[in-house]
């Protein structure tokens, strides 16, 4: 074990926090007005009153938004977790289908699925955690049958107060971030060099965020909204809902 040069990972996150922002971007070029009409609930719009077409668009693509940035900033951290890691114990990222982390520590091989936070998923999505865990402990004992394996659910934020789960272990914020560094403090001691140029890159986010909203007001106006300016609430939940007339064997509309 090494002590961790906060150096190291300021510098990191100097270098690397631009890829975050840049995919925030990226996530709006490509996004179309058809694709998000088709993911969000037309009724939920008419039942709380919305009456523009700028309400249903912010609606639509704030949504997509708070989506995306959780995976994307997800997937950001995890590297952060594994670069620090690598510099404490020389851990890796793991070639095993869903384990992101191995690393030794006190004797014993840590294989760690890295998650967001706490909340990440359902009954079934956990069970394939499991058999996750114990399908990378069977491989990496093929090679050593004596090797001592933990498993460990690893969550960027948030807590959990009963870690120990049985088959596996959950840590979580202050838990996890010591765990993989050594370093008791570490959760609050990455917070501010994420801040790294961050209005310099929001700004550029928020242009791109004006534009979209914009374009998609228009067009949804041109598409949706009758002459008098009003939403017209039967083509709207007929092209998100209605099945396609094309369709072979559809099944009746009931």
């Amino acid at each position: 074990m090494k002590k961790l040069n906060m150096t190291d990972v300021l510098l990191y996150v100097e270098q690397n926090i631009g890829i975050f922002h840049q995919k925030r971007i990226q996530s709006l070029d490509g996004l179309k007005l058809s694709n998000v009409l088709k993911r969000k609930n037309p009724y939920l719009f008419k039942a709380k009153y919305v009456l523009t077409a700028e309400q249903i668009i912010k609606g639509l693509v704030n949504a997509h938004i708070s989506s995306n940035e959780e995976t994307v900033f997800g997937d950001w951290l995890e590297g952060l977790a594994i670069f620090i890691n690598e510099k404490v114990y020389g851990g890796c990222k793991s070639g095993i289908t869903g384990i992101d982390l191995e690393f030794d520590k006190n004797g014993i091989r840590n294989i760690v699925t890295i998650k967001s936070g706490p909340n990440w998923g359902n009954s079934s999505q956990i069970a394939k955690m499991k058999l996750d865990f114990k399908t990378a402990q069977k491989t990496l004992r093929t090679s050593n049958s004596g090797l001592q394996i933990v498993a460990v659910n690893g969550c960027c934020y948030g807590r959990d107060n009963k870690p120990d789960k049985g088959d596996y272990y959950k840590y979580c914020g202050q838990l996890f971030w010591e765990f993989i560094s050594g370093e008791s403090e570490l959760f609050t001691e990455i917070i501010e060099p994420l801040g790294y140029k961050a209005k310099e890159n929001n700004d550029e986010f928020i242009k791109s965020y004006s534009q979209m909203i914009n374009k998609f007001t228009k067009e949804f106006a041109n598409i949706f909204c009758n002459n008098k300016g009003e939403i017209d609430w039967d083509k709207l939940v007929r092209f998100n809902s209605a099945a396609l007339s094309q369709r072979k064997n559809a099944p009746p509309v009931i």
